[in-house]
């Protein structure tokens, strides 16, 4: 484990280098009492410059970023210089990503998704990565993702897709900031649905300006969950 001290002590490429591919990190920002968004429901309410620094830096380094389709909606996602997964049980594409060039936006879904139909129809069937039946096969998106030559991929959650990617064990990192504010109230955690325990290894700890940024690596879990 690293413990820096200020944001300019060594080269965040270095810093966050992936160690093997295929890699899936999923980077959450926090306050110190642990509310994942702010007042207005964004995570964009409570990240300061060091955590957007590192969200660049990650976004830059990865091959594709996969993100939840509640959270692409809430906090109004366009697309990137990257391709971008949305992961949707209902085969919905936010309306902020409809109308995209071909190949900028896919969808993650399963067989019974009721907007199936709809998500061929605006980004094109063969960016449609149909997954499962009832649920969103985790496991098979993350190979199916390294197939495509994508096999450094950055999730940007939300909290209900960061759970199930722990449960299935298909995440092999989680990226954490912890800003300096509290804010009390009954707020999302980076983490929601059923309960699971899924232990951390703590590989790399920087602190900025008072904000802490944390690699954790996720030890396998013995028995996973089959829930996305």
């Amino acid at each position: 484990m690293r413990v820096l001290v200020g944001p300019d002590t060594d080269d965040l490429e270095v810093l966050y280098a992936a160690p093997r591919r295929p890699w899936l990190r999923v980077n959450m920002v926090s306050t110190v009492d642990g509310a994942a968004t702010g007042a207005n429901g964004k995570s964009g309410s409570i990240n300061d410059a060091v955590d957007r620094q590192v969200f660049q830096e990650l976004r830059r380094m990865a091959d594709a970023i996969v993100v939840g389709a509640g959270t692409a909606r809430i906090e109004g996602y366009r697309p990137a210089e990257k391709p971008l997964v949305i992961v949707s049980r209902h085969a919905q594409v936010p309306e902020t990503l409809r109308g995209m060039p071909p190949g900028t936006v896919l969808m993650a879904t399963c067989e019974s998704a009721p907007g199936l139909a709809e998500a061929r129809q605006q980004l094109g069937i063969e960016h449609v990565l149909v997954l499962g039946l009832h649920r969103v096969d985790l496991l098979l998106l993350k190979q199916v993702l390294a197939d495509r030559g994508w096999g450094d991929v950055l999730c940007e959650g939300g909290p209900r897709l960061l759970r199930d990617l722990l449960a299935v064990g298909a995440a092999d990192e989680l990226c954490t900031t912890v800003v300096p504010r509290l804010l009390a109230g009954e707020r999302t955690r980076i983490t929601h649905g059923a309960p699971i325990d899924v232990p951390l290894e703590l590989h790399l700890l920087i602190e900025a300006d008072s904000t802490l940024l944390a690699r954790w690596w996720v030890r396998p879990v013995s028995e996973p969950v089959s829930e996305s």
